[in-house]
């Protein structure tokens, strides 16, 4: 099978996926879970409940706030303690609902059988509004990072059209294996979910990429697909950062996104596997996105692996489960080393968008004191956008963004490859995100 990939710039980074081939463990709901109201792109979710009102498991805390917001439901059966902030990841309050449960109620949590609401002939019968209806009421966003609001995303605009439906498994940030996990155990599943995602967005085709570090998924999908016409999967290199959406588009259509553009302006909608088995899941048995799968992993992480993990359950609970504390390790990642975030409060709870949790050691997570730079133009030539880091960089470090805008600063996907390549050391995404976040 040929292996395809992005024209322009990446990089090639040592996967470290400590937790491939790895099976899905599934983790207890927890006794207090913290839901934040803000899991996702655009406006944060509005409370339809209160405090002292007793909710079940998958009942609706939150509402979708807009058309680019997401509903929020519960991921445990108790009694909403609170709604406010609450400490985050990052050390900043986020604003969250609290639901504690009882050993009865968690009792009665783990007796609950999933129930099919739709059969695969009914599903096959919904029309495209139907299916987005049923995305946007079980609150799915995007499991590959950005979140952004599912049934949106395959709502095509007026004018536009989508031809290819892309599906991402790629999974092209170290150590995270959580869609490879999945794609062993719910190939057929993720498939029924592209296939309903391909018909709401209207397109002929779909095409499921993976990378070749994943031969095993590779297969099973491949196998897997045989059953759907209307689906290829195909083969990617190993190179970061392949499952940007941008980056994945030319990879398997040979078509580049302008820039300032979206996916769907080259006649593409693309799709997480995650998202795909959620939407299966929304469609089959009415769930909600309360769970996902989360890589716990680092190199001195002994009992590292992939856990099916409900909202609300905090870091601090995952790490203990994979037999470590975020006081061993020097730095705490929430997602992978390159686009994830460092976290300061182990005690923040899981999201819909927390893929990975990545415990450091000292000797991989110190920074080298920077140096000057020697006009290499690695960082250029490493760029999958075509653009300039060390310019944008230094105008962002000494406050002059309305030049990095106009040497297109927006058009950064913050992939880290300059700052990773960059023999000097110097902290070129750090300055461009601060420049991204002026006004």
């Amino acid at each position: 099978m040929k292996k395809l990939t992005f024209r322009r710039g990446g990089v090639r980074l040592p996967d470290s996926k400590l937790t491939a081939g790895k099976p899905i463990v599934e983790v207890e709901a927890p006794e207090v879970a913290v839901v934040a109201l803000g899991q996702h792109i655009g406006r944060p979710a509005r409370a339809v409940v209160s405090p002292g009102d007793r909710v079940a498991r998958y009942q609706l805390l939150a509402e979708a706030d807009g058309f680019i917001s997401a509903n929020i439901h519960s991921p445990v059966t108790g009694t909403v303690k609170s709604i406010g902030p609450v400490c985050g990841a990052n050390g900043y309050d986020i604003d969250a609902i609290i639901v504690e449960s009882t050993e009865e109620d968690r009792d009665s949590d783990r007796a609950m059988m999933p129930v099919r609401v739709r059969t695969d002939v009914e599903i096959a019968a919904m029309s495209p509004d139907e299916i987005r209806r049923a995305v946007r009421g079980c609150g799915i966003v995007g499991l590959g990072g950005a979140t952004f609001p599912t049934d949106v995303k395959l709502t095509v605009p007026e004018g536009k059209s989508a031809d290819v439906l892309i599906v991402n498994g790629a999974e092209c940030e170290p150590y995270l294996t959580s869609d490879h996990a999945l794609m062993l155990e719910s190939a057929e599943e993720i498939l029924k979910g592209v296939e309903a995602a391909r018909r709401a967005c209207g397109a002929a085709q779909a095409i499921v990429g993976i990378e070749e570090n994943k031969c095993d998924a590779l297969r099973r999908m491949a196998e897997a697909a045989g059953g759907y016409p209307a689906t290829e999967v195909v083969g990617l290199r190993e190179r970061y950062p392949q499952g940007g959406e941008k980056q994945l588009i030319n990879a398997v259509t040979g078509r580049e996104v302008p820039a300032g553009k979206l996916p769907i302006d080259a006649g593409a909608v693309v799709v997480n596997v995650g998202t795909a088995y959620a939407i299966w899941r929304g469609l089959a048995y009415g769930e909600p996105l309360v769970r996902r799968i989360v890589t716990v992993t680092g190199p001195d992480v002994e009992g590292r692996g992939n856990f099916r993990v409900w909202n609300g359950t905090a870091v601090a609970t995952l790490l203990e489960l994979a037999g470590a504390s975020a006081e061993q390790g020097s730095k705490l990642v929430l997602g992978g080393p390159m686009m994830g975030h460092a976290a300061i409060n182990p005690d923040a709870p899981t999201m819909k968008g927390t893929s990975g949790v990545l415990l450091l050691p000292p000797s991989m997570s110190g920074r080298l004191e920077p140096d000057a730079c020697v006009r290499c133009a690695r960082c250029v030539s490493v760029c999958p956008m075509g653009l300039e880091p060390y310019l944008i960089s230094t105008l962002c470090r000494f406050g002059r963004v309305k030049e990095a805008r106009e040497h297109s600063i927006a058009n950064c996907i913050e992939c880290g490859c300059c700052s990773y390549i960059c023999p000097s050391s110097r902290p070129l995404l750090d300055f461009i995100r601060l420049g991204k976040s002026k006004r």
